[in-house]
């Protein structure tokens, strides 16, 4: 091989390299993000299931959920929310690229991975514009059963607050460990 093919060679592989490493790192920054919320939400809903009963829970997924992600996003530079193919709120459904997510998120779930390990990550085009996207399955805890579970969980109080505040309500019948729905994040590619 001459020199100056070699050279090509290899300054190309240094760059796939470089770009792979970059790639890394954006995708661990969103997974980092995309973590760190979960455990403050279950934080915030056990206290408000203590104080409240599963009543009580309603408004922190409705009110303070979307202001933490408000807040993380502000903080972060990613703009993050929570999606489902089963949504409850009609703020969280999901954009094409989500809901292919979701699907294959859902099959290799019933194929016996482990909700909790279920992640994407890829840069997209949106709108011609490269964009970031990352997903993170929330799948279904327990303590969740008292307003997603099935019809026998949720007390006539919980059923008949749902109704009123989600008439079209589709976030119910989740067993522990289901995939409820996922963390989404994105940002313009920087």
């Amino acid at each position: 091989m001459k020199p100056f093919s070699l050279l090509m060679v290899l300054g190309s592989a240094m760059l796939a390299q470089t770009a792979l490493a970059a790639d890394e790192a954006w995708v661990a920054e969103a997974r980092t993000v995309a973590s760190a919320m979960p455990p403050k939400l279950l934080a915030v809903l056990t206290d408000a299931i203590a104080a409240g009963g599963p009543e009580g829970a309603i408004a922190v997924c409705r009110d303070t959920a979307p202001q933490m992600a408000k807040v993380t996003s502000q903080q972060s530079g990613w703009a993050i929310r929570r999606v489902s193919l089963r949504n409850r709120n009609p703020k969280a459904v999901p954009d094409p690229w989500e809901t292919t997510v979701l699907a294959d998120f859902d099959r290799r779930a019933a194929a016996g991975e482990s909700p909790a390990t279920l992640e994407r990550a890829e840069t997209v085009l949106t709108d011609g514009k490269p964009m970031q996207r990352y997903l993170r399955a929330l799948p279904t805890q327990a303590m969740c059963s008292g307003c997603h579970g099935t019809a026998d969980q949720l007390t006539p109080a919980v059923a008949a607050r749902l109704r009123e505040l989600y008439p079209e309500d589709r976030a119910v019948g989740y067993l522990p460990g289901q995939i409820r729905g996922a963390v989404a994040l994105k940002r313009a590619v920087p």
